[in-house]
This record gives C-alpha cells, sequence and structure tokens, in this order.
C-alpha cells in the first residue's frame, strides 16, 4: 500500500525540481542597467595620514561602510580614493567624514 504513495510523492518531488525557481529582483535590479549607472557618481578623495600597508584598507572598510557607496579603490602611492557612489543616498562630505573619523583626514578633489 505505501509503494504508490511514495512513487507519487518522487514524482511530484521530480516535477517541483524541473519548475524554474522564481527569483523576486529588488528595484534596485529590476533597472534596466543603464538606469543604474546613471545613478552613480565617482568621486576622487586626497587622503592624509596614510604611512602603512594597512592604512588604506582602515579607509577602504570606512568608506564603504557608507549607505550608497557602491565600491572604493585606495591608491597608497597616490595617496588617494576612489569611490563610486549614489548621489541620492549619500554625500561627498559623508563619505569623507568617515576616512576622517577612521583617523584619515579626506577631501574630495571634485
Amino acid at each position: 500500500m505505501k509503494h504508490p504513495v511514495i512513487i507519487a510523492a518522487g514524482a511530484l518531488a521530480l516535477g517541483a525540481a524541473s519548475i524554474p525557481s522564481l527569483s523576486v529582483l529588488s528595484p534596485l535590479e529590476a533597472q534596466p542597467a543603464a538606469a543604474r549607472t546613471e545613478a552613480t557618481r565617482t568621486a576622487t578623495f586626497v587622503i592624509q595620514n596614510m604611512t602603512c600597508a594597512l592604512c588604506p584598507v582602515t579607509v577602504k572598510s570606512a568608506m564603504e561602510s557608507v549607505r550608497g557607496v557602491r565600491s572604493v579603490g585606495v591608491d597608497f602611492d597616490a595617496k588617494t580614493a576612489t569611490v563610486v557612489f549614489d548621489p541620492s543616498i549619500t554625500t561627498l562630505k559623508a563619505i569623507a567624514a568617515a576616512s576622517t573619523n577612521a583617523g584619515y583626514p579626506a577631501t574630495a578633489k571634485n
């Protein structure tokens, strides 16, 4: 008696596995790529007090913690940080303040 139930359950499981999964997109992911790139801005900051190899890691971490920052690249030799961010969410002042509060005063170049 149990065999038909087991067979039916197996068939149901195999059928469910063949259905493509539905994913829920966030509003940002639902936008076309062109619309997403228009919402970002790139700025370069001059960073003070970077003297060792760990300094850029701290600056990057501090700047990335700001809501709206998409990416941060720190150039130790040039003492700069290039930040891609959403200007509708954050400002140059907030990003600079995050680095300054971590001990590395930052000033926007542009």
